[in-house]
């Protein structure tokens, strides 16, 4: 993967931001990774397009356009990106994170969320640092503080068969096989198979295997895939039932997302 360095105007060794929040958004080449880092202050990570993923630790986060990854101050982390993405980064002074949860999680981005940070990353950079600017900084970090908590969009597991499992379908998303085949593949049971996976992820396999689909989805749809296309190689029958599973998941059909993430700015920093 092509090496990245986080792009900030000050050493990450800092213990201080220049201002209480910042806001930045940037493209990043396909395949792009930025090294394993930290920072005194917060940062809360969302894609405009492309799907961000943060790793901490064990621990996998991944980005799609509904959810932010937020990282508390000093926690160690890596992002990369597979395709090509547009995100921003929200930089949080160590004294306002503290009403942010303290632990890394995803965050569900409200329309109004969304609405606030393409407002920011559409504004010239000369009108950065105005009092105007400031208070809408302000109002998106209130609008996070109370933002539902989602723990990872796409969760992992440790455990030996359910870890081969997701493995397996991470390898073939349009794999079709059941909960028994899987299991099956792996030396287990269905029902230990179940229980592993809410006790790992919260979700049951279906659910899992759902948002796999999407995030890989959204992949395909910003390479210029056909809708059609996308369905038969992600297990779908029909592109009807691709497309209804795919709203009700992503909040948009895909015609509808490819036309959302299509829009390109410019880098930019902001600063109250």
């Amino acid at each position: 993967m092509r090496i990245l360095r986080p792009k900030l105007d000050i050493p990450l060794a800092s213990p201080d931001l220049p201002a209480p929040i910042m806001f930045r958004s940037a493209y990043e080449p396909a395949e792009g990774i930025y090294p394993l880092h930290q920072h005194a202050w917060g940062e809360f990570v969302y894609s405009f397009s492309g799907v961000m993923e943060v790793k901490v630790a064990d621990q996998h986060y991944l980005a799609p356009p509904q959810y932010g990854v937020w990282l508390p101050p000093d926690q160690a982390h890596v992002g990369l990106n597979r395709q090509a993405a547009h995100h921003a980064s929200l930089y949080i002074s160590a004294a306002l994170s503290a009403a942010l949860p303290a632990e890394t999680c995803a965050l569900t981005v409200s329309p109004l969320v969304r609405a606030l940070l393409d407002h920011l990353r559409a504004q010239p950079a000369h009108l950065a640092d105005t009092p105007a600017e400031a208070r809408l900084l302000r109002v998106l970090l209130d609008q996070l503080i109370a933002a539902p908590r989602a723990g990872s969009y796409l969760p992992t597991s440790e455990d030996p068969a359910l870890g081969a499992v997701l493995r397996l379908l991470q390898a073939n998303p349009g794999d079709n096989r059941s909960v028994a085949e899987l299991a099956a593949q792996v030396n287990t049971t269905e029902r230990t198979l179940m229980r592993r996976c809410q006790r790992d992820l919260g979700l049951s396999l279906a659910q899992w295997r759902q948002r796999l689909r999407v995030v890989r989805a959204m992949a395909l749809l910003e390479s210029g895939q056909t809708v059609e296309t996308i369905a038969l190689d992600l297990g779908y029958g029909s592109a009807s039932a691709f497309i209804t599973m795919f709203k009700r998941l992503a909040g948009a059909t895909p015609d509808e997302f490819r036309k959302g993430s299509a829009g390109r700015a410019a880098p930019s920093w902001r600063k109250p």
